[in-house]
């Protein structure tokens, strides 16, 4: 088993290797590649340290037995109970569980029967405060089989913390106990849910204090959506330490992290390729370039300590879905982005294309190949298109998706994005941008504490009507 990444595309290719002069076209030359060895020596001894300042915790997870114990046996005890599991989070805490569930369910995992799944719960996750959708699904759900998964390492995300009274007094409306009902995944000392934790009886479960909410699906915030789905939460972690191990080299080109980092970085700073797309060639893996673009844009897109704002944009797109739509912009659009596929060697089913109308031309070559094949030659060919109009790609190949290769692959671009922001000067960890917007939130909301940033509010330029139409 195996993740392998293919940067041949991310290279320049010379007119030299194609017969012609020594000009460039396209891509990394590969004098900068050569030269970037020894300033990723430099970046992995720095991130070194961050980890020996017990800074990097999501990096030790994978061995974390005690955690992986809560979430087990919470899951164990849960088995059989409930028909439905939402989770109430935003962020982190909603997009990695949703990446699990498309990648390692069968696909239309809540539309299945009971059979079908198994005995194992649907999974909802409420990651929006949405009135509309809210009232929907608590209308349809029988409150007394369903499972709240309350998720803010905080204990006072606004959005997850509405959601909990909202449920919770649904549930003291159906004379239900919510100590029964929901279980807190939250800071394993401080907070809100942790006070609550007490005082209801409500079992909560642990993010610890040095893992960050974009960075926990290897917690509780996934670990224990993917137990009670009936996901193998073991190879989940196996894979992860498995791509750890891989990344504990200085080595640029045997570290598959370091090369994801230091490609995409060369490629925006040097080249001017802001925009840095994710697209995989599998619907199961479909929601995880969300998961991705939120890792990528949430910790990079910072302002460095010399005062100039650095970040690239990621964007999600879906092979071979968005060849027809997206695919003409990477094309013969402005040349601001890189490309990275994900591509999956096995799949578990294929489909045989039939072969039928042998006289129409626009049919008769596809009889006899596969959807798999079908899909697997969209993703080369886009590759190859790409690349010979100077339009900078990689290809992460995975042998299949499961739970291992999926682990794997969490790892691997977590731990790229920590190498990203050391390369740009950055806290990786951190998200100051997003704090100004909550303060304005909480003062207009009336919250206690916010009359600074009421104040703050207050000196903003007002609406001009005459500046409406």
């Amino acid at each position: 088993m195996t993740i392998r990444i293919d940067y041949s595309n991310m290279l320049a290719i010379t007119d030299a290797e194609e017969g012609g002069g020594d000009d460039e076209t396209g891509g990394i030359p590969e004098r900068d590649w050569t030269a970037a060895a020894a300033r990723f020596e430099q970046v992995f001894a720095e991130v070194e340290r961050l980890y020996d300042a017990g800074m990097l915790g999501f990096l030790d997870l994978p061995d974390d037995n005690d955690l992986l114990l809560q979430t087990k046996d919470f899951a164990y005890e849960a088995g059989g109970v409930f028909d439905d599991v939402v989770i109430l989070g935003i962020g982190g805490s909603a997009l990695g569980p949703i990446a699990l569930r498309t990648a390692l369910r069968p696909s239309g995992w809540n539309a299945l029967d009971d059979a079908a799944r198994e005995g194992k719960p649907r999974l909802h996750v409420l990651d929006n405060v949405d009135p509309e959708t809210i009232a929907a699904l608590l209308g349809r759900l029988v409150l007394a089989r369903t499972l709240f998964v309350v998720t803010s390492k905080s204990g006072g995300t606004a959005e997850t913390m509405a959601q909990f009274l909202v449920v919770y007094e649904r549930l003291e409306r159906e004379g239900l106990d919510a100590a029964h009902q929901m279980v807190f995944v939250t800071d394993p000392e401080r907070g809100a849910l942790r006070t609550l934790s007490r005082k209801l009886g409500i079992e909560a479960l642990d993010i610890p204090a040095n893992v960050g909410g974009r960075f926990s699906i290897f917690t509780p915030v996934g670990l224990l959506p993917a137990a009670l789905m009936g996901i193998d939460v073991d190879d989940l972690l196996d894979g992860a330490a498995d791509m750890a191990r891989r990344c504990e080299s200085d080595v640029l080109r045997e570290n598959p992290a370091g090369v994801f980092a230091m490609l995409q970085w060369i490629a925006d700073t040097r080249f001017g390729r802001h925009i840095h797309v994710l697209m995989p060639y599998a619907d199961a893996l479909r929601d995880f370039a969300s998961w991705y673009v939120q890792l990528w844009a949430e910790s990079l897109g910072k302002i460095a300590l010399d005062g100039t704002h650095v970040g690239p944009t990621p964007l999600a797109a879906l092979g071979a879905t968005d060849q027809h739509s997206q695919v003409q912009l990477f094309m013969e659009g402005p040349a601001d982005k890189t490309v990275t596929f994900l591509a999956v060697t096995a799949r578990s089913t294929d489909v045989t294309i039939p072969t039928a109308f042998p006289d129409v031309a626009e049919l008769s070559y596809l009889g006899g190949h596969t959807l798999g094949e079908l899909i697997d030659i969209e993703q080369q060919a886009t590759a190859g298109a790409l690349a010979k109009r100077g339009r900078p790609n990689m290809t992460i190949h995975l042998d299949t998706v499961d739970a291992w290769h999926v682990g794997g692959l969490v790892m691997l671009l977590e731990l790229a994005t920590i190498y990203a922001g050391e390369l740009y000067g950055v806290n990786p960890l951190d998200q100051p941008g997003v704090e100004l917007g909550k303060n304005f939130a909480y003062a207009l909301l009336g919250r206690a504490d916010a009359g600074d940033a009421l104040r703050e509010w207050d000196s903003l330029p007002k609406p001009d009507p005459r500046r409406s139409v």
